[in-house]
């Protein structure tokens, strides 16, 4: 499967952004899905994720970014409501088709990525 992230962008602090990911290639409903993001001096690290079971969040962005699907245009969403300049980074939409609970915060999981896109958050 081959992934396409957008939207991005800059953004003030306390303020939105909604970012997509489109996903080609393949049986889209076969796949989970995730969004992993890298920041500057920091290592990679998740943020959410989506399999049959449920959502799933890092601590860090739980109440204030919602991830999502939509099969029937082989989307996946990660909608990001009160943004901090923390959250800064690049922004990774991943996929896999056989990642389990235990392993879904784990970037190693995912043999699908995305291209990556930037979202900068202004104090």
């Amino acid at each position: 499967v081959q992934l396409q992230a957008s939207g991005g962008g800059l953004v003030q602090g306390g303020g939105s952004l909604r970012l997509s990911c489109a996903a080609s290639g393949d049986t889209f409903s076969r796949y989970k899905f995730a969004w992993f993001r890298h920041a500057p001096e920091k290592e990679r690290e998740f943020v959410a994720g989506l399999r049959s079971g449920g959502t799933h969040y890092a601590d860090s962005v739980k109440g204030r970014f919602i991830i999502s699907r939509e099969n029937v245009k082989n989307m996946v969403y990660l909608q990001m409501n009160s943004l901090k300049p923390e959250d800064t980074g690049l922004y990774y939409c991943a996929a896999s088709s056989s990642v389990i609970l235990s392993a879904m915060r784990t970037s190693a999981a995912y043999a699908y990525w995305g291209q990556g896109t930037l979202v900068t958050v202004s104090r």
